[in-house]
């Protein structure tokens, strides 16, 4: 079985819709393993041997490539190792994948990191920044943007196909209200938002651990995820 060392967070949902897209159910072919980033548990030493950057999500499948164990860190590259497994939501033709593969690490690269500093300047930084909160905000609207202009025309966000780009970048969007966005300004993005969200392995994956996260409320918390925590050589 298939163990996922994981948290309710955008990129832990990633993983956790992949898993279900695919077909692999939580209870029969994996099981989440949550990793209380706000305790700190993602500092573990048993926890950094697969995931040496000490982030979630990481994943240990028991039948790897050659028949053997793989640890995979990296939400990314964890989508990208199921989808070569199954042979799911990645094209085959080089055309197609690479169209696939640019918008994967316009997420990686642009989504994830942008988005991320949006959240939290607006919401958990002890001080508001007026500079930060705009900076980010206003990347965020350009980046929602786009998006946008990507599914005027396209039915998903790397063509006519429903991918890993879609599943990486939608657990991301789920957030637009407390990244400071209005839909009214990007109403491709919209309908592409809700469709994705009907789909019945979305939602499954998205409750993965969810009942087990709490708001960010004590200032332990807040140490552990932004403080001096991050930077101790471990």
């Amino acid at each position: 079985m298939i163990k996922v060392y994981s948290w309710a967070t955008p990129n832990g949902h990633k993983v956790h819709i992949m898993l279900e897209e695919c077909g692999l159910r939580l209870g029969r072919d994996w099981e989440a393993i949550g990793v209380n980033i706000g305790k700190g548990e993602q500092f573990a030493p048993e926890f950094l041997k697969i995931s040496p950057n000490n982030k979630i999500p990481a994943m240990v499948d028991p039948d790897g490539p050659d028949g053997k164990p793989i640890a995979l860190f990296e939400s990314g590259a964890i989508l990208l190792y199921l989808a070569a497994k199954t042979g799911k939501f990645l094209p085959k033709s080089d055309r197609a994948k690479f169209d696939v593969l640019q918008w994967l690490m316009f997420q990686m690269g642009g989504v994830g990191p942008m988005l991320g500093q949006t959240h939290h300047f607006r919401q958990y930084a002890p001080e508001k920044i007026e500079y930060a909160i705009n900076r980010y905000t206003n990347e965020t609207r350009r980046i929602y943007g786009v998006m946008d202009k990507q599914l005027a025309t396209h039915k998903f966000i790397a063509g006519n196909q429903y991918s890993i780009a879609d599943i990486a970048i939608y657990p991301w969007v789920r957030s637009w209200k407390n990244q400071g966005i209005e839909w009214a300004e990007f109403p491709h993005l919209k309908a592409w938002f809700d469709k994705i969200g009907m789909r019945p392995a979305v939602q499954r994956g998205q409750q993965v651990l969810a009942d087990l996260r709490v708001p960010l409320m004590d200032e332990k918390a807040r140490e552990v995820l932004f403080g001096t925590s991050q930077y101790e050589k471990r």
